[in-house]
């Protein structure tokens, strides 16, 4: 069975490196009706007693006002893609090396499975290489 894969936004926004630092900005999306499916949370290296977490999908209306509120903004920067499909012994190999043969270099990669199915996220820095991306991705088995 073929990957099945979208675009998607993700948001960003910095947070105290700190008890609670995460929870308060997760809680104000949770507000917001949010309905999380990848966080994302990682201390600054430049910025001492600073992070920065990754949040997506962010839908709807409000929840969109809650993210911005809460500092959230869109990684205008950063191209991301879904792929969800069963999990199988080496598809992550597979799905880098097919990115890798078409010269395609990775920001970064998050991926789960649970039970038989997997979901991976991928960062890539150029819209055109993510657009190249999904249909090389779709092509993975």
């Amino acid at each position: 069975m073929a990957l099945k894969v979208s675009r998607v936004d993700t948001w960003a926004a910095t947070i105290e490196d700190r008890p609670g630092g995460l929870a308060r900005k997760l809680e104000a999306l949770a507000a917001g009706g949010a309905n999380l499916e990848m966080v994302i949370a990682r201390r600054t290296h430049n910025k001492p007693g600073m992070g920065v977490v990754f949040v997506a999908p962010i839908k709807g209306a409000r929840a969109t006002r809650a993210a911005v509120a809460a500092g959230f903004a869109k990684a205008a920067s950063l191209h991301s893609l879904r792929a969800e499909g069963p999990d199988r012994p080496g598809l992550g190999a597979a799905i880098t090396r097919a990115l890798a043969e078409a010269g395609i270099n990775l920001r970064g990669l998050t991926a789960a499975a649970i039970g038989r199915k997997c979901v991976v996220y991928l960062a890539i820095d150029m819209a055109e290489d993510a657009a190249r991306a999904a249909g090389i991705l779709r092509k993975v088995k």
